[in-house]
């Protein structure tokens, strides 16, 4: 079983070009497309995305590429995690979110044996080059150990997520992705809107890129009308700020690495 996420988009080939080189590597192994939707470039929105999801897949082999230093000094990288999973993809952070939560790294390769890789490689898709052969490999059975040598964890390439701040001015948040119905998800959880004294019922003042609109802490779309902001705990445990059948990253302007501030009981 191999599990796929990239920053690749469905307009070209590329997709289709890795499950390709996977197919004529191990014709056998399954592979689930985690999603190819990732903004270009946006690594921690990819970490993030493979962390919260994969609670949800088999156990297997897990093949992400948000890659935008292709080509320069990162390493291609091979992990196994505390619980048996084992990962591929570049040493910029992406995976380390996801193998933290289930053990940490246990151990890591770099991708240097060319026993393991395509003919020729080229500077700029280590996607249909490196990884995917890699991750075909690995699900056909093959060690960790002969994809090349052993990488001290301790000198990963770690990202540096945003935390939220409380000051005079309320708490001050970071939109960590938009999905494509507009929602954003921030780093908050509900202890920290609970600490704040949010609760459902609450009405909450946003403000953002000088602006500001009033929200309602809310448990569902349900408990609100079409149209309203709210505040609410999303799937994988964030709360994230929405419209009612409407768009919140529309309304507020919103894309990841932005910031809200959240006040309660405004004037």
């Amino acid at each position: 079983m191999i599990t796929f996420l990239s920053d690749f988009g469905l307009d070209d080939d590329f997709v289709g070009t890795c499950h390709g080189v996977i197919a004529r590597i191990a014709p056998d192994v399954r592979v689930i497309d985690i999603t190819h939707g990732i903004r270009p470039g946006r690594v921690l929105q990819g970490a993030l995305m493979l962390a919260n999801t994969l609670a949800y897949m088999p156990e297997g082999v897990h093949l992400a590429v948000v890659d935008p230093g292709v080509g320069g000094q990162r390493r291609a990288l091979a992990l196994r995690d505390g619980s048996g999973r084992l990962y591929v993809g570049p040493d910029n952070g992406l995976l380390l979110p996801a193998a933290d939560r289930y053990g940490g790294v246990a151990a890591a390769h770099e991708l240097a044996n060319p026993a393991y890789a395509l003919e020729q490689v080229s500077r700029t898709f280590h996607g249909r080059d490196l990884f995917s052969p890699a991750a075909a490999h690995l699900a056909l059975g093959i060690s960790l150990e002969e994809l090349g040598p052993p990488i001290d964890p301790q000198e990963l390439v770690r990202l540096d997520v945003p935390k939220p701040s409380r000051g005079s001015d309320g708490i001050r948040a970071a939109v960590l992705a938009v999905d494509r119905f507009g929602n954003a998800a921030l780093n908050l959880t509900r202890d920290d809107l609970e600490q704040a004294s949010i609760v459902p019922g609450t009405r909450v003042e946003v403000a953002s890129g000088g602006n500001r609109w009033f929200a309602v802490a809310a448990r569902t779309f349900a408990d609100a009308r079409e149209g309203d902001l709210i505040l609410y705990e999303d799937s994988y445990r964030n709360i994230a700020i929405a419209v009612s059948r409407g768009s919140a990253a529309g309304l507020l302007g919103l894309e990841e690495d932005g910031e809200l501030v959240l006040r309660v009981d405004a004037p």
